[in-house]
């Protein structure tokens, strides 16, 4: 026989073959312990030593038996032990692992990278979410072990402890980074959402900011109808927007925004933009509504000039019908002074429009009003002139006729009268020249009394004889006449 090294210990056999030896030779013993039971119960010299040796063999079988059952159980302990250890090896790997995964500070560059960081992330949560009942079986296998007795129990409890608290600072972690890159994305929202509204406003102010003051004033008056429509649909629009992004920063806010110092000033510029805007929109319409009334000042004159302009050369031709009556260049006077009495609120309210003008505008506007209500100012007081010589004429055209007809009528009286007298017959007697010298008292009373009227109308005839014209020379024999 080879001899062995020192030091050097035979291997025990393996559990597996413990186990198969055992059960090999279990009926082999039983069949020993029963012939031996047979044998000692035979009265003769040798059956004390079978006693004693089946005794021997029990028990040395028994003690066999139960050491290979501790064996088994201790070898049981040992490979959960070495699963549980290996398990959590394998746990705290991978815990770490996932640690070292979210350790990152990458939030993205813009919205759709932030996306899909947040989704891989959120895959990760669902992930370690479900990696729950590994840490639950690893707890089951930990309180097994535990309640065995396990010698390492207070190893063991540290061990699943550990575990526990990173699962746990794992969540956590997993929480942490969720919610920062959920800000970040939000950031991102309101940055751009920011950044498009700064830039609407930058164009709208383009067309708030337009020097264009129209040329006339259907000019003026085309721009102010479509910069009132602007301005409308541009503070809709933009008090919607600035509303829904003031919500959000608000929002932000309140929730604790990492970023919220830089959100802030984000707020106070767009709203200090949109108040820009705003102004910028409320200057141009009152520029518009200065320049609408300057120009309407302007378009009023040239109207209301034109209107004088035309009535003026209505009179001369109403004044100077040669085939109207008196009567009939009257009543047509008439309207037409009537119809240049409306035009007087026109001129006071052109006259109130251009001093009010007068307070805005300077310079080379202040000379343009002055020059147009100058304008219209003359043309008013000639017209007036014109009327008032137009009144002149009608009523000394109207004493004319007055005396013409008061002359011819007279006339005719007269020459009837010397008609009755030359027609008389010579007295014959003193009855005849009475009747005569009656009838010439009658004539001379009738002269008497009509001598009033001759007398006015010799002197109307004189004050009207002094012009010139054939109406003058009409007026001048008809006062011959009657003298």
């Amino acid at each position: 026989m080879v001899g062995l090294r020192p030091g050097f210990r035979v291997p025990p056999p393996s559990p597996q073959n413990l186990r198969r030896e055992l059960q090999a030779r279990r009926c082999r013993v039983a069949e020993l312990l029963e012939r031996s039971s047979a044998a000692a119960a035979v009265r003769c010299p040798e059956a004390e030593g079978v006693r004693a040796l089946r005794e021997r063999l029990g028990a040395a079988w028994g003690a066999l038996q139960e050491r290979s059952e501790r064996r088994q159980n201790e070898l049981d302990a040992a490979f959960r032990l070495q699963q549980y250890c290996c398990d959590v090896s394998d746990v705290e790997a991978w815990l770490g692992e996932q640690e070292l995964l979210l350790m990152g500070d990458d939030k993205g560059k813009d919205e759709q990278s932030t996306l899909q960081l947040l989704q891989k992330l959120l895959r990760t949560a669902q992930t370690v979410e479900n990696y729950a009942d590994t840490i639950a079986q690893l707890s089951r296998q930990c309180r097994s072990l535990l309640e065995m007795g396990h010698p390492q129990s207070e190893e063991l409890s540290r061990r699943q402890s550990r575990v526990d608290r990173l699962y746990v600072g794992l969540k956590e972690l997993l929480e942490e980074r969720k919610a920062a890159l959920e800000q970040q994305w939000w950031l991102q929202q309101l940055g751009r959402e920011v950044g498009d509204l700064e830039h609407w406003i930058a164009e709208k102010e383009v067309v708030a900011g337009s020097p264009e003051l129209g040329q006339d004033y259907e000019h003026v008056t085309l721009l102010q109808e479509k910069f009132l429509e602007f301005a409308s649909e541009t503070g809709n629009v933009g008090q919607e927007r600035i509303s829904a992004v003031n919500q959000m920063v608000d929002e932000l806010i309140d929730y604790g925004h990492a970023d919220a110092a830089t959100i802030a000033e984000w707020k106070d510029g767009v709203n200090e933009a949109w108040a820009d805007l705003l102004e910028l929109m409320e200057t141009r319409a009152q520029l518009l509504a200065a320049s609408h009334e300057l120009h309407k000042f302007f378009s009023d004159c040239r109207e209301l000039l034109g209107q004088i302009e035309e009535k003026r050369r209505r009179l001369p031709e109403l004044t100077h019908e040669p085939r109207a009556s008196a009567g009939g260049l009257q009543r047509a006077l008439g309207a037409f002074e009537r119809d240049v009495e409306v035009l007087v609120a026109q001129v006071r309210q052109l006259q109130e429009g251009a001093a009010q003008l007068r307070t805005v505008y300077a310079g080379d506007n202040a000379e343009a009003i002055a020059k147009r209500e100058q304008e219209v100012l003359k043309a008013w007081k000639e017209l007036l002139a014109a009327c008032e010589e137009g009144r002149l004429r009608v009523a000394d055209a109207a004493e004319r006729v007055r005396f013409v007809g008061a002359a011819k009528e007279l006339l005719a009286w007269m020459e009837g009268l010397l008609g009755q007298m030359a027609a008389g017959e010579r007295p014959r007697d003193v009855s005849t020249v009475e009747v005569l010298m009656t009838s010439h008292q009658g004539l001379k009373s009738e002269m008497e009394a009509r001598g009033r009227s001759v007398a006015a109308c010799l002197e109307l005839g004189r004050s009207l004889g002094v012009g010139q014209g054939p109406a003058a020379e009409e007026v001048t024999v008809g006062t011959r006449g009657t003298s």
